[in-house]
């Protein structure tokens, strides 16, 4: 089990996004509050970074008040912001691998990943999964996992993702949302500490079908599903409209949002808060928090990126890694 005195251990992503510049940053703000270690090619961190190359994480949480503190993975080529180069692909792919058995073995109490650039790593290195969580999945055995994002104000899970919006209906599934469920559930007892989440789940349709006026699903499928959950101690409502979800009173009363699709979950988290939102993954035999954002080629090396974001995940990782370490 991870020890929650164990730093944070914040992979470097593509070192030609601003995940260097961010990691600097929110360093900056963090200090020794909030200990965390760089892993990554010390070369790459902007010009004039006062770091301090340490041998083991648990050395971050001394030194990280007084100088950046970077557990070091060479890279074979400098970071050109903006312009990714291949022969630093499989480096970006070795240290995300490396992170993880640092937090397996207890040498880091939560997992705490900047932004890849998932088309750069397939064409440098024939990266061969669909982005960084299904990765991580993999390497922690090819566990079912699902992604939430948070933020103070909402917490929400799409039960499908990356996929266009007429493929849902197809990808939707009573077997699969129970896993989304089941996972949220879970997740949420294990790494935030609530004894009985309560989970709201939205309807696929406008007005969540309007009682079959508007398509069947919630009435063949997702409703029933609903009720034998519940019969099985899930507290569960819905199927809801998700037009009516999102607003204050309505928020109270739940601690997650079960969403069927992508925009769906995204749009009300990014319009309550875009700039703090992080990306959580739920079902790892860790803890894996990342920034809600990519590696923004086009600022990068501009000092213009801004650290909520990773900020946000690296105190939701702590949290987290606390919480799991408690339990």
């Amino acid at each position: 089990m991870n020890s929650p005195q164990g730093p944070v251990i914040l992979t470097c992503g593509d070192p030609s996004g601003i995940g260097p510049e961010i990691a600097v940053k929110a360093w900056a703000a963090l200090g020794s509050s909030l200990p965390f270690v760089w892993l990554g090619d010390p070369a790459h961190l902007p010009r004039g970074t006062h770091y301090h190359e340490i041998n083991h994480p648990s050395e971050a949480i001394l030194g990280s008040g007084t100088a950046f503190p970077v557990l070091r993975h060479p890279f074979p080529a400098a970071a050109r912001p903006g312009a990714p180069d291949p022969a630093n692909a499989q480096s970006v792919i070795d240290v995300i691998a490396r992170g993880v058995k640092l937090v397996l073995e207890g040498q880091g109490s939560a997992l705490c990943t900047a932004p890849i650039h998932k088309k750069a790593l397939k064409d440098g290195a024939g990266f061969a999964f669909p982005g960084h969580t299904e990765f991580l999945a993999h390497l922690a055995g090819d566990v079912p996992v699902v992604m939430m994002l948070a933020c103070p104000a909402l917490r929400v899970v799409p039960a499908t993702i990356h996929i266009a919006l007429s493929a849902v209906p197809k990808a939707l599934t009573a077997a699969g949302l129970g896993e989304v469920i089941r996972l949220t559930h879970d997740g949420l007892k294990r790494d935030f500490g609530i004894p009985n989440p309560r989970l709201a789940v939205a309807g696929l349709n406008p007005h969540a079908g309007e009682g079959g006026a508007m398509g069947r699903e919630e009435l063949d499928w997702i409703a029933p599903l609903i009720a034998d959950l519940r019969a099985e101690g899930y507290a569960l409502t819905g199927p809801l409209p998700a037009d009516t979800m999102f607003h204050p009173a309505a928020r109270a009363g739940y601690d997650a949002a079960i969403c069927m699709y992508h925009d769906q979950a995204l749009i009300p988290i990014k319009t309550l808060d875009f700039a703090r939102g992080v990306n959580v993954t739920l079902g790892l035999p860790f803890v894996r928090t990342s920034p809600d954002h990519g590696t923004a080629y086009d600022i990068a090396g501009r000092d213009r990126a801004d650290p909520a974001s990773l900020i946000a995940a690296l105190r939701m990782a702590a949290q987290m890694g606390a919480a799991r370490a408690d339990e």
